[in-house]
């Protein structure tokens, strides 16, 4: 029972810190990759129910999803440079800062390319599932 109770504390205390590092990366940019992954599914999901029925509505909505996880990435890229840049204008109007202080700076611009890529990575591996089981049924439909 205790195990139990505190399995569950572990679980909750780990949403609120990835909670924590979306709104660390940049609320802004964070929210426009999400977008992106969350497309990226429904795109995969659509592709998969139009596999059988219709190949061209497959065909369409792999290469959007494969778009739309591209995108993600490259918004998670550019949200970071500009955090960088900020970053180094705020540390050139400082003067001399801890290297601490710029350790976090630079870990909280590396959060938005990390889900960018996660974004891209989830995006291009149900593609290549997509590609997989159509495969699988066009060579089972030949024989």
């Amino acid at each position: 029972m205790i195990f139990t109770i505190a399995t569950q504390l572990n679980s909750i205390a780990s949403t609120f810190a990835i909670i924590n590092r979306f709104r660390e990366g940049g609320p802004f940019g964070m929210t426009l990759v999400l977008v992106c992954l969350i497309l990226a599914i429904v795109f995969i999901a659509l592709a998969g129910k139009h596999m059988k029925s219709n190949q061209i509505s497959f065909e369409k909505f792999k290469s959007l999803a494969k778009q739309v996880a591209l995108l993600g990435l490259v918004i998670g890229l550019f949200n970071a440079v500009l955090g960088l840049i900020q970053a180094f204008d705020a540390i050139e109007a400082a003067g001399d800062i801890p290297p601490a202080m710029l350790a976090g700076g630079l870990k909280v611009a590396l959060l938005s390319p990390l889900f960018g890529i996660l974004t891209f990575i989830i995006g291009r591996t149900g593609t290549f599932i997509l590609d997989w089981v159509n495969k699988e049924n066009q060579t089972s439909t030949e024989d």
